[in-house]
């Protein structure tokens, strides 16, 4: 658990450095250089993932509670719709209209999602942990540009090619589940 508890921690602590660790940032950017400083929050990032997924690896689970049948149903809708926010997050769309941090709320359904499909302690740190640090996130955000001024209405074509392209991710994701995770969601 340790593991997974560490790769939880650098993520939370590298994804809050632009929002509570301001004059880190700056000091950072300034002797790095922006792309540089990038690299490395992407590199940092992408090792707090291996981090958790060796965790999670290592962890022979225990269970917790048991997960209702209907759960991983619920699961497939939460996730379908996060990767619909995740596309909205990157376009002008009318659902910036109505939430403010589309790909942190996805975050959020997605751990939620999980929760009704997995009932083991590992779960519970993994998508606990994601989901609180998603919700803190989009508090920190807040704080740190002020108030939010909504976006203007978009065509809702441009909503519609949204759905699609998250549909379509969610059903690569489906292929790919088994071969990221070891678990087939097609059963």
């Amino acid at each position: 658990m340790t593991l997974l508890i560490i790769g939880l921690l650098l993520w939370c602590g590298i994804h809050f450095v632009p929002s509570l660790c301001i004059r880190v940032r700056t000091g950072l950017v300034a002797k790095l250089g922006l792309p540089a400083y990038k690299g490395l929050f992407a590199l940092l990032i992408v090792a707090s993932i291996v981090v958790m997924a060796f965790g999670w690896q290592s962890i022979e689970p225990q269970l917790v509670y048991l997960p209702p049948l209907w759960g991983k149903h619920v699961t497939h809708v939460l996730v379908l719709l996060t990767f619909i926010l995740f596309v909205a997050a990157k376009r002008n769309t009318n659902i910036k209209r109505v939430l403010r941090h589309p790909q942190l709320t996805g975050v959020v359904l997605w751990s939620a999602g999980h929760l009704f499909a997995n009932g083991e302690d590992r779960s519970l740190v993994l998508f606990i942990g994601i989901g609180v640090w998603a919700l803190l996130e989009m508090v920190l955000i807040n704080r740190r540009v002020g108030a939010w001024v909504r976006p203007a209405p978009v065509p809702a074509a441009k909503d519609v090619v949204t759905v699609v392209g998250g549909v379509v991710l969610f059903a690569v994701l489906l292929f790919l589940h088994p071969y990221l995770t070891g678990t087939s969601l097609l059963r």
